[in-house]
């Protein structure tokens, strides 16, 4: 098994799919049995995703908040019990240069909202760059609820610390919870029951628009 970490600030769908793309294509050939995506839907990132020769295998989950906390129903189960619940984990070194990530369900992480606020100013100058960001600043609004994941990696608690400064400083309710890999450990040693889509070879990912989320369609 060989594992490639994407890079952390690659979020947004034009961005994810093209580089998820190129991936899978330059598998062709190395005598791969399978590809799996450690991925979700991600806002349409994954939709349109082709597997080649190789068969593709991926998780059914809107985002990677499902892949943290184990399974569809949790994370339903969550969602129900508050929608606007903004959610934080530890990340790998590999993948951002920083002590934390913000994962948020639906919406760019705020890191993702500098990088765009930037890419703005040099496009439209700093003037609209600020109203465009003062608009879109509203995605914040509705988050009522910062939820931690803890996903059993030990460290020095400065990624949690961080976490409850944001959640204190924007009025949030503050929460801990277990997160549970097992679905990432299904993902990666070949358990591919209902809860994974495994897309064959000269079809495509796309949105179900159901409980399933994603299927396979043939690539014209």
């Amino acid at each position: 098994m060989d594992v490639v970490l994407v890079e952390r600030h690659l979020h947004r769908p034009d961005e994810i799919r093209p580089r998820l793309q190129s991936l899978i294509d330059a598998a062709e050939g190395q005598g791969y049995q399978a590809i799996t995506l450690a991925y979700g839907l991600c806002g349409g990132a994954t939709a349109g995703l082709v597997a080649r020769s190789i068969p593709l295998v991926i998780p059914r989950a809107h985002d990677c908040i499902t892949l943290y906390l184990g399974s569809r129903g949790r994370y339903q189960g969550e969602i129900d019990k508050e929608p606007g619940t903004y959610w934080y984990a530890q990340d790998y070194l590999e993948r951002n240069s920083g002590d934390t990530a913000a994962l948020a369900m639906g919406q760019g992480a705020e890191a993702d909202m500098q990088s765009l606020y930037e890419h703005y100013v040099q496009k439209y100058g700093k003037a609209k760059a600020d109203r465009l960001m003062e608009i879109m600043d509203g995605w914040l609004n509705h988050y009522k609820r910062a939820v931690y994941l803890d996903i059993g990696l030990g460290g020095d608690g400065k990624v949690e610390a961080q976490a409850r400064v944001e959640a204190d400083r924007r009025g949030w309710i503050y929460e801990r919870i277990a997160a549970d890999l097992d679905l990432v450990r299904r993902l990666l040693e070949g358990e591919w029951d209902a809860d994974f889509l495994v897309v064959p070879p000269g079809q495509k990912i796309t949105m179900s628009y159901d409980e399933d989320i994603i299927e396979a369609q043939t690539n014209p």
